[in-house]
């Protein structure tokens, strides 16, 4: 067994989630052959093509990487996982973090075929996340963890976005199910960030959600209210002793970031690339 490859642990965790065979057409190649395939491409940021001859075809591969990321069975997947620690009560939404990292893109990840933009004539890239940048091309990637630094929700972006303009929406993707009745849960009670976070408008918007907000306040933000005197109100409350754990986040991306085709971006097509962060996070759940 390949230092990438599964572990009998993880492989009887994982076996009971993946899709069944087609009603229609061939079956399924070996799932663990292939998916051992994937890791070992997703760890060593190696082309496709090089994926070793014990895996089996590279193009099965790829297909079946593309294919499930189409038709959504890695996030599925992941959200089992995730459902399966919340029934056991392993999530720890008390530690919950966020924030993001920058992901240097390879020059292979450029050149995508440009699709039409909706209500454009002329094409335009609207889903490929690629940020322009002094340093070249860029995407980021804004991650939540829980405290057990393992990531709840993921949403990729080209890597000029700003961090604040898309909290709400990485909160947006928290879903995990319930394996017996009740809705999905979807937000943890607290959540660290730092001061990138840290504006009016960001903190309103944990507070509609009934989520307590342990971050500093920003200094220019400070002056501003010391400023307006009695009138600019009281400082947020702050948490110092809960804010030390917000290193969960930064340790969950470094995890994120072992696996090399994660840690640079060399797929052209976003929704690919996206699909490696969530086989890779996977792999965290396992």
């Amino acid at each position: 067994m390949a230092r990438t490859d599964l572990s009998e642990k993880q492989w009887r965790a994982l076996k009971a989630h993946l899709p069944a065979n087609p009603q229609r057409g061939h079956a399924y190649v070996d799932h663990r052959r292939v998916i051992n395939g994937i890791l070992w491409r997703l760890k060593t940021g190696a082309p496709w093509r090089d994926v070793p001859e014990r895996y089996g075809a590279w193009q099965t591969c790829w297909d079946r990487f593309t294919r499930w990321e189409r038709s959504g069975d890695w996030q599925r997947i992941l959200q089992a996982l995730q459902a399966h620690a919340d029934a056991t009560g392993d999530i720890d939404w008390d530690g919950a973090a966020l924030d993001s990292s920058h992901i240097k893109a390879h020059r292979s990840a450029a050149g995508a075929r440009k699709r039409p933009a909706e209500g454009r004539k002329k094409g335009g890239l609207t889903d490929e996340w690629l940020g322009h940048s002094r340093g070249g091309h860029t995407s980021k990637v804004h991650v939540c963890a829980d405290g057990k630094v393992r990531p709840l929700s993921l949403v990729v972006t080209a890597g000029q976005r700003n961090d604040a303009a898309w909290l709400e929406r990485v909160l947006d993707e928290i879903h995990v199910p319930r394996l017996g009745r009740g809705r999905p849960r979807k937000r943890p009670s607290q959540l660290r960030l730092d001061r990138a976070y840290s504006f009016k408008k960001q903190r309103q918007g944990l507070r509609r959600r009934n989520i307590r907000c342990i971050s500093p306040e920003r200094e220019d933000a400070k002056k501003h209210r010391l400023a307006k005197g009695s009138k600019g109100g009281r400082p947020p409350a702050f948490d110092t002793k809960a804010y030390k754990g917000r290193n969960v986040i930064e340790r969950c991306i470094n995890r994120l970031k072992d696996f090399r085709a994660v840690a640079t971006r060399y797929d052209k097509r976003g929704r690919n690339y996206l699909a490696g962060v969530l086989v890779a996070s996977i792999i965290l759940w396992l």
